[in-house]
């Protein structure tokens, strides 16, 4: 195929953008009807082809057409992938490189933006859906798809390369327990732990890296709370999806053009205690409100739970440290490691593998303090031991370390009476060992 003809296609596609998709884009009528766009496109395509002197194909008209209709009720070229339920994240790094994630691979697609101008166009679109904006004086922005998808994007300045765009994909049908144990995500031991402790209102925090399932698993987990409770949601955007009827969801708004009206999450945490909750689930802790939670969690509050970015258990509760520190109290160090203490009650912690599977890899308790250090016990432990296959993916799975944890009193005072065989210890791999407290 010769290049002069492939510069008339991308000729034709060029000049629809700028004309059909400024005209139809703008009639709300025709946005409603993708048959309507259908038919006024085509005989754009048809005129704009013979002033340009291309023969379009049956197969390039169809194509053109669908693109068409992408870009007027959707989101152009990366349409597809927002509805293709195997991609978990689409990221744009400029307008001629897309990348998805898909089946936990990160693949390069052969998608394009047409220029600049057309990428910007829709990261308008996305944000201004949601009272959000972005333009040169404020040149990134969080916001969300109306599924709820997580969107980032960034432009220039600060963008060398051109707008950015990252969105991370919300799916509506939330995973059970037995899809996680499908997945190997969790075993089943470890879930009625986990159950149980949710159910006995013990604080739970679930901690791992970006993109490791952490939103995923509270939701997942956030089942277990019972029906008659009054929950309050807190979220920067909203994301987790209870089924409980009894649900007060909050979100944060970022401030206006004028630079007012800005409600942070530690307002929202602030003022939820206010609102009688039975719970607070915080959709990720991340600034100065970890203090409001930890003082939330220990005046009745009880059964709580969160997310925290981090590497390891000991490392959330470090960043849990670090971001009471930034809400300007002045604490003792100690007092605050007392007060995360006396607060939290499990750490579960999650990662995603090379192989692009997302495992539970700590069950831990927080034991409480032994002099200036916060004792944690692992209950259960990912065994990185047993290798990996030949295909990549690890042949470890999440295993008993033989402890009871000594919150199990509290629970049987629940009435929640865990069988034995839960802790039954496992033996783990060469370079593993059983069951051991840390400090």
């Amino acid at each position: 195929m010769n290049k002069n003809y492939l510069k008339g296609i991308e000729s034709v596609k060029r000049k629809l953008h700028y004309s059909i998709i400024h005209e139809l884009g703008n009639t709300s009528e025709l946005s409603l009807n993708p048959g309507r766009i259908r038919e006024a496109a085509g005989q754009k395509i048809a005129s704009i082809a013979l002033a340009e002197e291309v023969a379009l194909s049956a197969t390039e008209r169809l194509q053109i057409l669908q693109e068409i209709v992408d870009e007027v009720i959707g989101y152009g070229p990366i349409q597809e992938f927002i509805q293709d339920k195997n991609v978990t994240e689409i990221m744009v790094n400029n307008p001629e490189s897309i990348y998805v994630e898909k089946d936990g691979k990160l693949l390069h697609t052969t998608k394009r933006f047409v220029d600049e101008a057309h990428l910007l166009k829709i990261i308008d679109k996305i944000v201004s859906n949601v009272g959000r904006r972005i333009d040169e004086s404020s040149p990134y922005v969080d916001a969300r798809l109306p599924d709820g998808s997580r969107v980032n994007a960034v432009i220039r300045p600060l963008a060398v390369n051109g707008p950015m765009l990252t969105i991370r994909k919300f799916f509506p049908e939330v995973l059970s327990a037995d899809d996680f144990v499908r997945l190997g995500t969790i075993n089943e031991r470890a879930l009625k732990l986990i159950e149980a402790c949710i159910k006995g209102r013990l604080n739970v925090v679930i901690s791992g890296g970006s993109g490791s399932g952490k939103t995923t698993t509270l939701n997942m987990f956030s089942d277990y709370i019972p029906a008659d409770e009054r929950i309050v949601t807190i979220e920067d955007a909203v994301e987790l999806k209870l089924h409980q009827e009894h649900v007060l969801r909050l979100e944060s708004r970022p401030p206006n053009i004028e630079a007012k009206g800005e409600v942070k999450i530690r307002d929202l945490v602030r003022n939820s205690l206010r609102m009688r909750p039975d719970r607070i689930i915080i959709g990720e802790v991340r600034g100065a409100e970890a203090l409001d939670m930890l003082q939330a969690m220990n005046t009745g509050h009880d059964g709580s739970l969160t997310t925290v970015h981090s590497n390891s258990p000991r490392d959330a509760l470090a960043r849990i440290e670090t971001m009471v520190m930034m809400a300007g109290m002045d604490l003792p160090l100690r007092a605050i490691r007392g007060q995360i203490a006396s607060a939290i009650d499990l750490i579960i912690h999650q990662a995603r593998f090379k192989d692009g599977t997302r495992r539970v890899t700590h069950v831990v308790e927080v034991q409480g303090m032994e002099g200036d250090i916060i004792t944690l016990s692992d209950i259960f432990l990912f065994d990185f031991s047993m290798g990996v296959a030949e295909d990549g993916c690890f042949k470890g799975r999440l295993k008993s370390t033989g402890l009871r944890p000594r919150f199990l009193e509290k629970l049987n005072d629940f009435g929640l009476k865990l069988p034995a065989a839960v802790f039954e210890p496992e033996i783990f791999g060469k370079n593993g060992n059983g069951g051991r407290q840390r400090k």
